[in-house]
């Protein structure tokens, strides 16, 4: 059963394992974050990298992207997956973060929910990192550790994981909760496979006790 002392506990051994951690993805401002989580979806965070090397070069601002030729852009992002579909995500949302926002990127969640390509985890990406307001953004890996460490049955879903995260985890560690669970899911706790053999995690860890 978890609870915040376990929680913690999982957070401490946690911070042994992932001595820095940090997002992996590369921006300069708001805007290129939401470009960069909008184009990571289903790829990983090196792959985006190097796409938004010349992407943010040639599109600087929402206005330049909201401006740009869909088949140029697809182009220029393919080698990510569902280029047709971030394109047309990219472009709507630009044109709006232009027009409506004159180029600021809201830091309200709603209004991040209601932009082309922005979903949940995405919203509360841009909150955590570009405004600092805590938020448990999950994906698959804090979904999977969830699951494995205790947070949530195994058939919970991602809000079920968001919720037990935020219910267990002080609101001020939120923000760097996030990033250890990422990194730790991974480069350590794989779906397939996992590096269990000396992991600190083992005691609290609902797969090795499965496969035990």
């Amino acid at each position: 059963m978890m609870n915040e002392n376990k929680s913690n506990e999982i957070l401490n051994e946690l911070r042994k394992i992932i001595i820095n951690p940090k997002p992996e993805l590369n921006f300069n401002n708001n805007f290129e974050l939401l470009v960069a989580v909008i184009l990571s979806a289903q790829t990983k965070d090196l792959y985006v990298n190097e796409v938004t090397k010349d992407l943010f070069k040639k599109y600087p601002n929402p206005k330049k992207l909201s401006e740009a030729n869909i088949s140029d852009l697809i182009f220029m992002i393919n080698r990510l997956g569902l280029a047709q579909m971030k394109s047309k995500s990219l472009i709507e949302t630009s044109k709006i973060i232009h027009e409506e926002y004159f180029d600021e990127i809201p830091n309200d969640f709603n209004k991040l929910q209601k932009l082309p390509g922005v979903g949940r985890k995405t919203a509360n990406v841009i909150l955590a990192l570009g405004f600092n307001i805590p938020a448990i953004p999950v994906d698959t890996h804090l979904h999977k550790m969830a699951i494995r460490l205790g947070y949530v049955n195994e058939d919970a879903t991602v809000l079920d994981a968001e919720e037990a995260f935020k219910k267990y985890i002080k609101k001020a560690e939120w923000i760097e909760a996030h990033h250890l669970f990422l990194l730790f899911g991974r480069y350590y706790c794989f779906k397939k496979n996992p590096k269990c053999n000396g992991c600190l995690l083992k005691k609290y860890c609902n797969y090795i006790k499965k496969d035990m």
